[in-house]
């Protein structure tokens, strides 16, 4: 038996929304990155681009836990010496939301011309609204990704 491997008339991408309001980021973030990769499809290879689009709203209502918004740093190096900043993550999840849910995709995508083609494929918007109604994309649900209250 010969190994199979996708050509590109084999994919087929389709879009999906997930609404990150009370999620955990990291569940979310795992669910987001496998289906950037499609891992969930029955066609998966791990050298070829066979995920789906995701686009994630209310990314500014997703949740940290085990006070992490205080406890745990974003670092971001100028280049020059001592142009090391560093910011917590409550207050970049405050200023700048669609950055937080972004990184943490990333973190979990390859370090690969082919993870950051299939990051590309990722939409993060803080609010509710977004401009891809016209790919008429599906609502996706991620069972266990919500907080408990």
């Amino acid at each position: 038996m010969r190994t199979f491997s996708p050509k590109a008339d084999d994919i087929t991408r389709s879009w999906h929304v997930i609404d990150a309001e009370g999620m955990v980021l990291g569940r979310l973030a795992t669910e987001v990155a496998s289906r950037l990769r499609g891992k969930h499809k029955p066609i998966f290879a791990p050298h070829v681009d066979t995920g789906d689009h995701i686009v994630v709203v209310n990314a500014a209502k997703v949740v940290l836990t085990a006070d992490k918004s205080e406890k745990k740093f974003v670092y971001h190096h100028s280049g020059y010496p001592g142009g090391l900043t560093k910011k917590k993550y409550g207050e970049l999840l405050s200023e700048r939301p669609e950055e937080v849910v972004r990184r943490a995709v990333r973190g979990m995508l390859p370090r690969t011309r082919l993870g950051r083609q299939q990051l590309h494929k990722l939409k993060v918007y803080a609010g509710a609204e977004h401009p891809h109604q016209a790919q008429q994309p599906q609502p996706l649900d991620v069972p266990g990704a919500r907080a408990r209250s």
